[in-house]
């Protein structure tokens, strides 16, 4: 059974050439939505703190919160691609990030090689990429670009490409920052129909979205991030009235 146990998990970081008396260090608090702390005249960031969370197998949880709340770094953290600076994580379960979806890609390579690229990067072996060509082919829609240097591509295509690719891969744990826009409104369609399908699939769901309408479609449950700590955890309905009538959107 796949789970997500966090145990009092922190993070923070320096930043340099900031000077805590200045207007610089203002806007930065603005920037990042963080709590700034002064240590030793350095400035640190406190990204997350003190984040307690249980998911296990069925759960689909939806994270709200101001732009710069720490809903980014929360599911960086997930990924394992931040560590975090105090607490623990305990991860069961192969995870598929959608917040990256370029990464490995090479703009030197072809379509097909760039499949092959970030299905090994992913930790496929080479048979079981090949069998996922066919179905990236269709949902691409690139037919012979596919053979030509991605370098040639518009950036709608490389998009394309990277989401066609990224979402043939079913997996227990699926993390989610924004729905990717993939193309015209046809396309479009085509797009939320493979991720609905990616999204059944999966034991546990972490998604991060202002659509409200997405997030009561697929979550159970509701995480709300304030300066990088839980302002509410819970079921979702009393979690979004909670931070809508905080936000001023409901009377």
């Amino acid at each position: 059974m796949s789970h997500i146990i966090l145990d009092h998990v922190s993070l923070s970081y320096p930043v340099f050439g900031a000077n805590g008396r200045s207007f610089k260090s203002g806007i930065f608090h603005m920037a990042t939505g963080g709590r700034l702390a002064k240590s030793h005249g350095s400035i640190t960031v406190e990204a997350l703190k003190d984040i307690n969370l249980n998911l296990q197998s069925g759960d689909r949880l939806g994270l709200i919160g101001h732009n710069g709340a720490g809903k980014t770094t929360l599911l960086k953290v997930l990924a394992q691609i931040f560590e975090p600076t105090a607490g623990k994580i305990s991860v069961k379960g192969n995870s598929n990030c959608l917040f990256d979806i370029m990464m490995g890609m090479d703009i030197e390579s072809s379509g097909y090689e760039n499949i092959m690229l970030r299905g090994l990067l992913l930790g496929l072996r080479r048979s079981e990429v090949k069998k996922l060509i066919p179905s990236i082919e269709e949902f691409a829609e690139l037919g012979d670009f596919m053979k030509m240097p991605i370098k040639t591509y518009s950036a709608g295509m490389r998009v394309r490409l990277a989401f066609g690719i990224i979402t043939s891969l079913p997996a227990e744990i699926l993390l989610i920052d924004e729905v990717v826009n993939v193309g015209d409104a046809n396309f479009m369609e085509k797009a939320k129909k493979r991720m609905k399908g990616l999204i059944h699939q999966s034991d546990i769901l972490v998604l991060s979205t202002h659509d409200v309408n997405i997030m009561k479609e697929f979550c159970n449950k509701v995480l709300w991030l304030e300066h990088g700590k839980i302002t509410y955890f819970g079921e979702i309905a009393e979690g979004l009235r909670q931070y809508q009538k905080e936000s001023g959107l409901l009377a």
